[in-house]
């Protein structure tokens, strides 16, 4: 099993380049790679979903808090939206990782494939996003309850929020530059709730050794260590390939990826 483990890394450094190139963190690509490795070390089969998602959870927290202290340092978090939504994200990231501790792991394959469709579809043929004032900060606790559905369905599916958050605070009227940095620090909130919420409520002896319930460490390290090495290259190749045309090409390859979780 020990020789496998540079498969994490290499993982990571997929992470890393798409978090810097297209402000996500490759969660659903994680999802997907995971539950065919993961078996080789160990985890049973039947546990490979849940170990993939939340691995993939764990190891975003040290992504996003990379990704949002590199925002933070150009002015672009908005740290009054990130703390009304905080809570709901780790309510939402706990309560997410619940129902997925309780569903079968065919279930939760479904809910990721069907995701990675909708994401792909959304990149693909979704508007760029314009505009926005840099005097909005969304506050309330309508950022709150929003905070719970972002976590809940980020849970679910293994990633950081984004997808759903920076919509959400370029509805409100964020400019996309602060709406991209504020989902990362958001992220972090997501990883956490999610991450314990898989590593406490999995049932006892579920994966071999090192592991902490559902959260597979190599993997999770591994990953996270990598990513956060790989997320400037990873930015300095968005400023030299064209953005629209690098969506579709993504959006392809996560429908590719729904297809994997579908065949297996």
């Amino acid at each position: 099993m020990l020789e496998g483990l540079w498969m994490f890394p290499l993982l990571g450094i997929v992470a890393g380049v798409l978090a810097g190139l297209l402000g996500i963190g490759g969660g659903l690509i994680l999802v997907a790679a995971l539950v065919w490795l993961l078996p080789a070390h160990g985890v049973p089969k039947e546990a490979a979903m849940h170990a993939a998602l939340a691995s993939s959870m764990a190891s975003i927290v040290m992504t996003a808090a990379s990704s949002a202290y590199a925002h933070h340092r150009r002015g672009g978090v908005l740290w009054p939206t990130v703390g009304w939504m905080v809570p709901g994200l780790l309510l939402g990231g706990w309560l997410g990782s619940l129902f997925a501790v309780a569903i079968d792991g065919d279930v939760l394959r479904l809910f990721v494939a069907a995701y990675c469709f909708i994401a792909g579809a959304q990149m693909a043929f979704g508007g760029t996003r314009k505009g926005g004032s840099a005097d909005v900060v969304p506050r309330g606790p309508v950022m709150s309850l929003a905070g719970i559905g972002i976590g809940a369905v980020s849970a679910v599916v293994g990633i950081g929020g984004g997808s759903m958050t920076v919509p959400v605070l370029t509805w409100r009227g964020v400019t996309p530059v602060r709406a991209v940095g504020t989902s990362s620090a958001c992220g972090v909130a997501i990883g956490i709730g999610s991450a314990v919420g898989y590593a406490l409520n999995a049932p006892a002896g579920v994966l071999p050794a090192h592991a902490i319930g559902y959260v597979y460490l190599p993997a999770a390290i591994g990953v996270a260590l990598a990513s956060v090495l790989a997320a400037p290259f990873g930015t300095r190749l968005a400023h030299a390939i064209s953005g629209p045309a690098l969506k579709r090409v993504f959006a392809v390859f996560l429908w590719v990826v729904g297809l994997s979780l579908l065949w297996q």
